[in-house]
């Protein structure tokens, strides 16, 4: 088990976030406290503290090396987040591994993700740096001996700001201070001027030792410029590289159009926006704009209706009202609005997270504009806006500390329209218009020639060619400078340029949103988890990885094999035909003769006489519904009722045996958590009001925003229960666990069409995980998209997974033939197994997944001779079957009745524990009940409900055959 965590809340880390940014940022920012450990009996020391910063072309790169010491007892894994300013990059990260450090490699981030967890389980050397969100990143680092230290390295990249006719550099040193040693060596590409006493050039080069309490908050100097033109290209690893840096006139005012569009991002993420410069900033544009009106459009997970408001005389009272009022809920669906052509331009107020419904940005026409403002500072998706708003001939406006005077004089201003002649000889071109506010343009390309020629047009101005500079550039620089921008500019939309983004990322060794750096303790891991280590391990490693992708060939093809043998087993249990009289009062010398795999008798509890049934008698038989309504609302007692004449639609030697008819009752699910007791307590047309003064107090619980979604579905406001279920999406967005407890929640409400991409995430983020594929491919089937389901159900068969997983594959197996056979039109077979093709029709089936790793969940089905399937019970007298005991996973276990006798079959799910804090404070069960399984007249139920004790037994439902 893995040690409890320690978090660095690190002020050296949130300095690292407005390194070269704007001066005002820096200034308006507090530093917290050094390091904040959270349950360890004494502080995190930091020892030693090393500074290299070098500046070329207006660019600083820094490496800060860091030394901590545990003085605790205990051994811990380290978790730190820290933001980046905008534009900032992660260049490269290091890990002291034997005395050394070895530089971090860069990896798709699920996988990066996947194989720290997979290492901590063995208690070795890993680390992983990885963004999270917008501009945030996390460092996990295991482990941090007892009293011993670690060394990190920390590479950043930036362009300095430009004040005047120089280059400001600003190095924030406060998260130094509380070091017994620091070291800092700078050097510049020109003599840099200031600076304090004791932190002056020599030259171009400052050099200083001495301890942390005798450093300044904050170092700043000026670096002469020339304001003219200038190229420069250099080779990096075979290939030319090209940057050049344009001065441009800064923009004139621009006339502001009478009829514009306000975008207003209302969804739960909006908390985090300043609202108060933004109405600021919207105070200075109405008072230009004078007369006019404004088309509201308020973006949650949908998009609410239109609202259009009067200014006169600049104002904007009650719009301003409007927004004031407009509760911060749901998700983030920013691509759900539709543009009007009678707007001039659009204003997005957004940070630009977008985790709900579709990601396609509505197209504008040629005439409008789209300005993105957020206030959202390192919690802004800027390349998502900036892409969006550059997209449509506007720019994106930081309100992250600045001066809004400075801000509104931006968005009040003419965006400068940037022309470039054919650019021969020059690939995958980026216009970096950030710098644009402060006078200048840089445009990073590939080059097939070392003296390309660049021509181009700003504005209405006339055409001019860049010189290229005779000074000799830095080829590596330069490569890396167009990487990170090539990067914000396919992050505009990452769903589509996932494998471009990831390609560039780990040919560069970036962070980004799809690639994390991590770094490993041994050859070993490299090759067990297939990632190329640095340089110094990578020939071993090259010779042994082709040895070992010949075994995993060998390895798949020989478990298919073993998938198909137990298919076969699973075949001729299907075939026999089992007892359904009484059982027998004593049991006879046979009883363990059954089929080979069954375990263990069922104990003596399970043995006895049924139950009477808890819940009510049922209604009379009902006629067949029809299979569209196949993911059925779970509420209480909700019913089922196939006929025996839809059970015999299908061939009779294919068919499900029983000829009665079959019911599923479930169990009353009543959320009981308090707030849930309060919120029960009054009307329900004021519901959501009432949970809406609740919600800032549990904005943390996801329990709290599932309690409320049952009980607005149970009032019948199913559109206001869907904006509070959205609410996880927005609560930690690198958690599978709760995804796929949203991605279940929406399968229950009837909403697999929601459900799919949420299970796509989570198929990205998990994909060592078998269930991120099963649960994505009954999303699909649900959703109508028989064919797309195949390939991630067919992935959890023929795939080699953890032996944790044992027993996933016979279930998928079950899942994609009953899929094949009921589909109402042919699909396309061929990429499966000719073996693995049967479909096997049941009378009751029942399946169980939860929702948190590390987590002891048994399904129990007591039929009516009052013997329980169970882990120890694997098969009945009548031929229940239970499938494998899952301890350690997420499950699905399965229990399959091909032949029901007529009676009671109660289905419980008894909770062992976990051995993981759970996702939504309680263990989070998934239940799907079936009747007829794999004919036409197939039924459905599906229920998510959560266990309040740490270790319990639930009442999940019933089955009555008749």
């Amino acid at each position: 088990m893995v040690p409890k965590c320690w978090h660095w809340c690190l002020g050296w880390v949130a300095w690292l976030g407005v390194l070269a940014g704007p001066a005002d940022a820096q200034q308006a920012w507090r530093a917290p406290p050094l390091i904040s450990v959270a349950k360890a009996e004494q502080p995190i020391q930091l020892l030693r503290a090393s500074i290299e910063g070098e500046v070329q072309a207006g660019v600083t790169q820094t490496r800060i090396e860091l030394e901590f010491r545990n003085p605790n007892r205990r051994v811990m894994e380290g978790e730190l987040q820290f933001p980046l300013a905008d534009g900032q990059q992660v260049t490269g990260f290091a890990l002291d591994i034997d005395g050394d450090l070895r530089a971090a490699v860069a990896v798709p981030k699920e996988r990066g993700r996947q194989v720290f967890e997979q290492v901590i389980r063995q208690k070795v050397d890993p680390a992983l740096l990885e963004q999270t969100a917008g501009n945030q990143f996390r460092l996990r680092v295991y482990p941090l001996p007892a009293g011993g230290t670690r060394r990190v390295q920390l590479t950043l990249r930036d362009a300095m700001p430009v004040r005047g006719e120089a280059w400001q550099w600003r190095l924030p040193l406060q998260f130094a201070v509380g070091a017994g040693q620091v070291r800092l060596h700078l050097q510049a590409s020109s003599v840099p001027q200031g600076g304090t006493d004791g932190f002056r050039f020599n030259g171009r080069e400052l050099t200083w030792q001495g301890s942390g309490r005798q450093l300044p908050a904050e170092l700043q100097w000026q670096l002469p410029m020339q304001a003219t033109a200038r190229m420069q290209v250099a080779a990096y690893d075979g290939q030319q590289y090209l940057l050049a840096q344009v001065p441009v006139a800064r923009p004139g005012a621009r006339r502001l159009p009478g009829h514009v569009g306000l975008l207003w991002d209302a969804s739960g993420s909006a908390v985090h926006r300043d609202r108060a410069r933004e109405f600021a900033l919207l105070d200075r544009y109405f008072a230009a704009m004078g007369e006019g009106e404004v088309q509201l459009t308020v973006l949650r997970d949908t998009a609410a209706p239109a609202r259009r408001f009067v200014v006169r005389g600049g104002d904007w009272s009650a719009l301003r009202k409007t927004l004031e009022q407009e509760p911060q809920d749901g998700a983030s669906g920013l691509a759900g609005w539709r543009a009007d052509p009678g707007v001039g331009e659009y204003l997005l107020f957004s940070d630009g997270l977008l985790n709900w419904g579709g990601d396609a940005q509505p197209s504008l026409s040629a005439n409008q504009r789209l300005f993105a403002i957020s206030s959202a500072g390192a919690r802004t998706d800027s390349a998502r806006l900036r892409g969006w708003a550059e997209g449509n001939r506007g720019r994106l406006l930081l309100l992250e500390g600045g001066d809004v005077a400075a801000v509104a004089a931006e968005l009040l201003s003419m965006p400068v329209d940037v022309a470039l002649a054919d650019p021969v000889g020059l690939r995958e071109v980026v216009l970096d218009r950030r710098s644009i506010g402060q006078g200048w343009l840089w445009i990073l390309a590939r080059s097939d020639d070392d003296t390309p020629a660049l021509k181009l047009r700003v504005g209405e101005g006339d055409w001019q060619n860049v010189p290229l500079a005779t000074d000799k550039a830095d080829g590596a620089l330069l490569a890396g400078l167009w990487a990170q921008a090539r990067l914000q500019q396919l992050g505009t939309d990452p769903r589509r340029n996932r494998e471009a983004m990831q390609r560039l990322s780990q040919a560069f060794s970036l962070v980004s949103e799809g690639t994390s750096l991590i770094v490993l303790d041994s050859l070993e891991d490299y090759l067990r988890f297939a990632i190329r280590p640095p340089a110094p391990m990578r020939a071993e490693y090259e010779q042994r990885f082709a040895r070992q992708v010949a075994d995993r060939d060998a390895a798949r093809r020989s478990h298919l094999d073993a998938v198909a043998a137990q298919w076969k087993e699973r075949e001729q249990w299907w075939n026999r035909r089992w007892p359904k009289d009484a059982p027998p009062k004593a049991a006879g010398p046979d009883a363990r003769q059954r089929v080979a795999y069954a375990e263990a008798p069922a104990p003596a509890a399970a043995m006895a006489p049924p139950r009477p049934s808890m819940l009510p008698p049922p209604p009379p038989p009902s006629p067949p519904t029809d299979l569209a309504a196949e993911v059925a609302d779970g509420a209480s007692l909700d019913r089922v009722v196939v006929s025996a004449a839809s059970a015999n639609a299908a061939p009779a030697a294919e068919a499900a045996a029983n000829d009665g008819a079959l019911e599923i009752r479930l169990a009353a699910w009543v959320p009981d958590s308090e707030a849930a007791k309060r919120l029960r307590n009054g009307p329900s047309s004021t519901l959501y009001a009432r949970y809406l003064a609740e919600r800032a107090a549990n904005a943390d619980s996801s329990a709290f925003f599932l309690d409320v979604t049952d009980l607005l579905l149970a009032a019948g406001q199913k559109p206001l229960a869907l904006r509070v279920l959205s609410n996880l999406a927005e609560m930690d967005l690198d958690n599978r666990h709760l995804l796929r407890v949203l991605g279940y929640r929406l399968m229950q409400a009837g909403e697999p069409a929601l459900a799919v991409p949420v299970f796509e995430q989570v198929r990205v983020m998990a994909e060592d995980e078998p269930q991120s594929f099963r649960d994505l491919g009954l999303a699909l089937e649900a959703s109508g998209q028989a064919q797309a389901a195949l390939q991630p159900l067919y992935e959890v068969v023929q795939r080699e997974w953890d032996s944790r997983f044992d027993g996933v594959a016979l279930i998928a197996l079950d899942e994609l033939t009953n899929l094949v056979a009921r589909s109402r039109t042919p699909l396309d077979v061929q990429m499966i197994d000719p073996r693995l093709r049967k479909a096997m029709p049941l009378d009751l089936r029942v399946v169980l997944a939860w929702d948190s790793d590390n987590s002891d969940m048994d399904l129990w089905v007591t039929d009516p001779n009052g013997e329980r399937a169970y882990y120890g019970n694997r098969l009945t007298r009548q031929g229940g079957q239970m499938s494998q005991d899952f301890t350690g996973g997420y499950g699905p276990e399965q229990f399959s009745l091909r032949d029901a006798k007529p009676g009671i079959y109660k289905v419980e799910a008894n909770y062992f524990g976990s051995r993981e804090q759970l996702v939504t404070g309680w263990a989070t069960l998934m239940l799907r009940l079936s009747t007829h399984w794999g004919t036409p007249g197939q039924q459905d139920k599906a229920v998510t409900m959560r266990l309040s004790e740490t270790e319990s037994t639930v009442l999940v439902g019933e089955f009555e055959v008749r």
